[in-house]
């Protein structure tokens, strides 16, 4: 094992305590929602420089972020039930999904072959959903009996989805078919304490999960047993993602802090890998 230890990767207070996303394009720059307000999109170079990339219409606030083989980045748009899709040289944005019955569209996770699956939370009740939605943009609802859906992400082969639930602090995995229909569903994780919030895999299937309140991020392996727990400088982590030249650097979005931390790790992100 190397690397694990996490610094600052920009300065605090750059963005709101609504930092999320976040995603890495080829280039190696990283994208988080809400730089210096809400409703905004920031680019952070490979230096740690940040600043605003593009605004969202007015009454929009994304969360997750992702990137599909094209290279469009597609956000979710919890606040008006949207799933954008922006074209990266031109900036324009379109609507790839509208669902006024979800809650709200929060994180995001994409398979090679552009299905996404979105998690869908209800904070007030404490319960949530999962949605899949297909290459046309059409969304179904695929598990309605869930807790408060957060994180989500696929591992490498994409046979398995995994689901977080934050206030459960739980994290269940869907062995999935090859149409990426649901087959089976089972506990991979139980946490005692604090809450889960987004999550990712590395190019091995070890799952990354961020823990809100406790100021970590868990390294669960595929069978569900925690490795490690890598110690942030902030208390609130939302979510994470990898980039760098080689895929091996993670970038948290820190809620406490309105920043980012960065740490090595020893293989490389899936989201990272699976457009090369």
């Amino acid at each position: 094992m190397t690397g694990f230890i996490s610094r600052s990767f920009t300065p605090q207070g750059g963005f709101t305590t609504g930092i999320e996303g976040p995603a890495c394009d080829r280039d190696g720059n990283v994208y988080a929602v809400n730089y210096g307000r809400q409703g905004t999109i920031g680019i952070v170079t490979q230096d740690g420089d940040a600043r605003i990339w593009t605004q969202l219409p007015d009454g929009s606030v994304g969360s997750g972020i992702r990137f599909d083989a094209n290279g469009d980045m597609l956000v979710a748009d919890y606040a008006q039930h949207h799933i954008f899709k922006i074209d990266m040289s031109t900036k324009e944005l379109s609507v790839w999904v509208h669902e006024p019955d979800m809650h709200q569209p929060n994180d995001i996770a994409i398979a090679r072959d552009g299905t996404l699956f979105a998690s869908d939370p209800d904070w007030n009740s404490g319960r949530g959903r999962v949605w899949r939605i297909d290459q046309k943009g059409r969304a179904a609802i695929v598990d309605e009996h869930c807790g408060t859906t957060n994180g989500i992400e696929l591992s490498p082969d994409e046979s398995r989805l995994y689901v977080s639930e934050s206030v459960q602090r739980t994290i269940w995995v869907y062995e999935l078919d090859e149409d990426k229909n649901m087959v089976s569903k089972r506990m991979l994780i139980q946490f005692s304490d604090c809450l889960l919030d987004g999550m990712r895999c590395d190019m091995e299937g070890n799952l990354y999960a961020t823990r809100y309140g406790r100021g970590t991020v868990a390294v669960i392996s595929p069978e569900g047993e925690l490795q490690h727990e890598v110690r942030l400088l902030g208390k609130n982590p939302t979510n994470l993602t990898f980039g760098g030249p080689d895929g091996t650097s993670c970038y948290v979005t820190i809620s406490d802090q309105g920043n980012l931390e960065r740490f090595k790790v020893d293989v490389p992100g899936r989201c990272w890998g699976m457009w090369r």
